[in-house]
């Protein structure tokens, strides 16, 4: 069996990590609480129970068009 780990070592070398040094992200998620829900057929039409996640998208850039 050849072994490539040399191989892989070789050709990851010669390459310029762009994000070597930066640190690493942290999330921030804000609190869910438990206020309305949608009911049943209208959950399953936005895919979310929550009316707070329910983040259609609408295009380019995150705007309505």
């Amino acid at each position: 069996m050849a072994d490539y780990r040399n191989q892989n070592s070789l050709r990851c070398s010669c390459m310029r990590d762009p994000l070597r040094g930066l640190g690493l992200a942290i999330a921030y998620v804000p609190w869910q609480y438990w206020d309305q829900t949608y009911e049943l057929e209208k959950a399953l039409q936005w895919g979310t129970i929550f009316p707070e996640l329910n983040k259609p998208f609408s295009g380019k850039r995150g705007g309505c068009r």
